[in-house]
């Protein structure tokens, strides 16, 4: 474990502490996959506090922590805002992409622990961030790229956003992992081995290293700088004893 890694366990454990000794809720930033895994590492080791994470929506990519006193009293209220952002005169914008966006906010010197998910749509994005970053966002945020841009608060039971979703379906003679990921990219299981084995993929927010761990229908199951696909089914068999298997790959 890196000497960063460590830091961010032990950040862990002190937010676990508060909330334990305190009687409130905390929460960490915004974490990404590698990070997220070793929140999941450590809570088997937070037996006295409950310790879940959400980023704003289900499915999201980065996802904060919650660390709740055991008492049925406390709900975690995550201190997340929604912020939509479309060009302000539509016929001029450009065709912006993902790390437009990014850097945009980047350049307005907030760290990206402090957001979570960007969605990029046709002609409009959503941005989740911290609370007490919104109105800095939607004051500051004008321009992206030579785009003219607006930005405003979304209500969380305005949001809605349905993502684009691949189904991609196959057989294989037994749901493992590389075979997963053969299916949902397109390429040879042995080409994908060194995403498993570099440590590149996750299950749930969850790294794992062993090509032949077998998901669960339901699992999410992402591969950084690669995308992220959902196993949505697995059925019956065919003649030669293969399973048949529906995966849902984001697009």
């Amino acid at each position: 474990m890196t000497r960063e890694e460590q830091q961010l366990e032990k950040r862990f454990l002190d937010l676990a502490e508060t909330a334990y000794q305190r009687g409130i809720v905390t929460y960490s930033d915004f974490l990404n996959l590698n990070e997220q895994h070793i929140f999941h590492s450590i809570r088997p080791r937070l037996s006295y506090i409950q310790a879940e994470s959400f980023g704003g929506y289900e499915a999201a990519e980065r996802q904060m922590a919650a660390f709740v006193p055991d008492a049925p009293m406390f709900c975690p209220k995550y201190p997340i805002a929604c912020i939509k952002i479309e060009p302000l005169q539509k016929k001029f914008a450009e065709k912006l992409a993902h790390r437009d966006y990014l850097g945009a906010l980047l350049n307005l010197g907030i760290e990206r622990s402090k957001t979570g998910d960007i969605l990029v749509e046709e002609e409009r994005a959503f941005l989740f961030c911290q609370e007490k970053l919104a109105d800095f966002v939607c004051e500051n945020l004008t321009r992206i790229r030579h785009t003219m841009v607006t930005a405003q608060g979304v209500e969380k039971e305005d949001f809605s956003y349905e993502p684009k979703l691949r189904e991609i379906t196959g057989t294989m003679a037994s749901v493992r992992l590389d075979s997963l990921l053969s299916l949902a990219f397109g390429a040879s299981r042995s080409s994908l081995t060194g995403q498993i084995e570099g440590g590149k993929v996750f299950v749930n927010g969850r790294l794992v290293t062993s090509n032949g761990c077998q998901p669960k229908e339901g699992d999410l199951i992402s591969v950084r700088g690669m995308g992220r696909f959902r196993l949505e089914a697995i059925g019956g068999q065919s003649k030669k004893g293969r399973s048949y298997v529906t995966v849902l790959k984001y697009i």
